[in-house]
């Protein structure tokens, strides 16, 4: 492939992971992860409550992995309320999963940064062939796309298995008790995913300028080695 095509792929992956990398500084600081309603079940058995007079007795929210929103509701009108993970709700959620989400998805943003050099770097530069060149882009988009797959794993893990949102809805409600109903991931969440899969999609762009795969050029050049040592 000619240079100048080469250049201009580069430059377009280089482009694709700065704009993941700035979505996902925005994803990491807006509460907009989740979006979920959940029901005052006491209120509710209180009144017997069904159809459309449980609208009353339905509150919602949505956070991020830093802070969040809601209103509750239990007939007797709306309460909105506020929160923050840190240090407000350390004794109800899963701390090491949650901090755990966080970590990996700094590493993302950072190792899709370097990304973002090392791609210009190989366009316009002279890289060397161990880092800066195709097995350092194929390492760093497979390292990136792990951090943004486990970034959606623990955080679908600590929301569904170990019900996140109910647990916000309940914590210091010593009254009333709450009850999930429905839950969905929203604009943040799937900017992690587009990132996930724009480094997947780098790794093919890679191999799109001619450049194999490492373990494929491994083998290769085992296969050769082995020649060479027969014919000697």
């Amino acid at each position: 492939m000619p240079n100048q095509q080469k250049k201009v792929i580069f430059c377009m992956a280089g482009v694709l992971s700065f704009a993941c990398a700035l979505g996902g500084v925005t994803a990491l600081g807006t509460p907009l992860w989740i979006k979920a309603t959940f029901l005052c079940k006491t209120g509710a058995l209180l009144v017997n409550a069904s159809g459309q007079e449980l609208d009353k007795f339905t509150g919602e929210m949505q956070y991020g992995l830093f802070h969040g929103e809601g209103m509750r509701q239990c007939g007797l009108g709306a309460r909105p309320f506020r929160f923050s993970f840190f240090p407000d709700l350390l004794k109800a959620i899963p701390v090491s999963i949650h901090v755990n989400v966080i970590l990996f998805s700094m590493i993302l943003i950072v190792l899709t940064m370097v990304g973002t050099a090392f791609f210009m770097y190989n366009a316009f530069g002279k890289p060397f062939e161990a880092l800066h060149g195709p097995p350092g882009l194929y390492l760093l988009s497979f390292i990136s796309g792990s951090c943004g797959c486990l970034v959606m794993i623990l955080f679908a893990s600590e929301v569904k298995i170990h019900h996140l949102s109910e647990k916000i809805a309940n914590y210091k409600e010593g009254t009333y008790a709450y009850k999930t109903q429905s839950e969905k991931y929203t604009t943040s969440f799937w900017v992690v995913f587009i990132c996930f899969f724009v480094h997947f999609l780098n790794g093919l762009l890679i191999r799109l300028a001619g450049f194999q795969f490492p373990f494929a050029k491994s083998k290769d050049t085992e296969t050769t080695n082995v020649a060479a040592d027969l014919m000697y």
